[in-house]
């Protein structure tokens, strides 16, 4: 693995334990400059996994803590009357910060969720008519409950096109347990963690990813890939062109944490895997035979070769 790499994952696995593929896939979000959704049950580390992220580089961090009461406002900012000056001033929202959590997103409503379309896709927001750049890298991290727990919104299609990747962090095995817990009882499962990454270095970062080669071939798999799943039965509504570059730097960025400098089929089969799945808008018949996205994913890269 990269040593960069390495030493951003050493830093959060002083917070995480046992969950090394996951810190893996997170960073890998953070690399491709794209954004992630962490969904599973209560308790299992969503929140933790984000802060881990945050604490770890010397960037801006905000949290949301979204409710059923959260307004589009609390999340993009609002404008102020100045009643001394005569005018109105913006005030930014938590929005404008470089990695954003928004928790439990999907427990606020349609209209909130809403509030952040425009910022995940254009790095902006507008608020009473005028745009506020967010600062660079930015990425939200989003966590939700499982879609059939009480009290939940789910998210629109659109918005889920606009995360990267959406990850389970599962259950801890056995011995991660065990450690975690012999941590616990020492006071050293919740350590400080320091910065060990830049703004410029997470920058010099993502300049090398988007350098990686890719040969044509590979990009006509990958191309070929997005169009099965248009094709197959089972999906009413196959991957957009925006899922197809989320791929493709996705499988860059897989190279780059493999220290290489060129793209193999294997990263774009593992890209794939990670960007298409929550992507898919699965027909009626599959809903009711509980097919995933995942399980149609497999097969579809069972099903298209790379020449």
């Amino acid at each position: 693995m990269n040593d960069t790499v390495q030493k951003l994952k050493a830093s959060m696995e002083q917070r995480i334990v046992g969950k090394g593929d996951v810190l893996d896939k997170v960073i890998l979000a953070l690399l491709c400059g794209g954004h992630l959704l962490l969904e599973d049950v209560p308790g299992v580390g969503k929140t933790s996994i984000a802060r881990a992220l945050a604490d770890s580089l010397a960037l801006s961090f905000a949290r949301i803590q979204c409710t059923p009461d959260t307004m589009p406002s609390d999340i993009t900012g609002i404008s102020i009357y100045r009643p001394a000056e005569g005018s109105f001033e913006v005030m930014a929202g938590p929005i404008v910060n470089n990695i954003v959590l928004a928790d439990e997103l999907n427990r606020t409503s349609p209209k909130t969720q809403s509030a952040l379309l425009e910022v995940m896709e254009e790095h902006k927001v507008t608020i009473d008519g005028k745009a506020l750049e967010v600062p660079e890298p930015f990425m939200v991290i989003g966590t939700q409950n499982p879609v059939e727990m009480a009290g939940t919104y789910p998210l629109p299609e659109s918005q889920l096109d606009r995360f990267l990747m959406k990850l389970s962090v599962g259950y801890p095995d056995t011995d991660a347990s065990e450690d975690m817990a012999r941590r616990f009882l020492s006071g050293q499962l919740h350590e400080e963690t320091r910065q060990v990454l830049t703004g410029e270095d997470i920058r010099e970062m993502k300049t090398f990813v988007s350098r990686v080669t890719m040969h044509r071939d590979l990009t006509a798999y990958a191309v070929r890939i997005v169009e099965a799943t248009r094709r197959k039965a089972e999906i009413s509504c196959g991957a957009s062109p925006r899922a197809l570059l989320a791929m493709l730097r996705c499988a860059q960025a897989i190279a780059y944490m493999d220290d290489r400098a060129y793209c193999i089929p294997e990263d774009i089969a593992e890209a794939a895997a990670l960007t298409l799945p929550h992507r898919l808008i699965l027909s009626a018949g599959a809903k009711m035979s509980r097919t995933t996205g995942e399980e149609l994913m497999t097969k579809i890269l069972q099903e298209v070769s790379v020449s």
